[in-house]
């Protein structure tokens, strides 16, 4: 079992993560304290999903809950920009990021998947 600092999908979400908190200065109060801080819960709550997936011998429960929450984090960030509080190109390298830990995410459930139907 790998270490779960060492896995792809949890440096892309740490990496996510550490993105919003540094564009998270340039939101309004309003929606920092909110939206942002809601966003910042999230992630950080994938990447419990990913240690706990990664520790489990049935990984499948913890990444599907994770690529639930990453369908809450894409809708944030949309969010946050269209309400003007992220710019286009903030917008972009977020989506990017928030999209290479989706297909990580989908893309390791599979093989799980295969991984046990294979064992049973």
């Amino acid at each position: 079992m790998a270490h779960y600092e060492n896995l792809p999908v949890y440096k892309a979400v740490y990496d996510l993560l550490l993105y919003v908190f540094r564009i998270g200065k340039n939101i309004q109060r309003d929606y920092r304290y909110t939206l942002g801080e809601d966003l910042k819960k999230r992630l950080f709550k994938i990447l419990t999903l990913v240690y706990k997936a990664n520790a489990a011998l049935q990984k499948h429960t913890f990444i599907e809950l994770a690529r639930e929450e990453m369908v809450v984090v894409k809708l944030l960030l949309r969010v946050l920009c269209d309400l003007k509080q992220l710019s286009a190109s903030a917008y972009a390298h977020a989506a990017l990021l928030a999209e290479s830990v989706s297909k990580q995410l989908v893309a390791w459930n599979k093989y799980c998947l295969q991984t046990n139907e294979q064992a049973g």
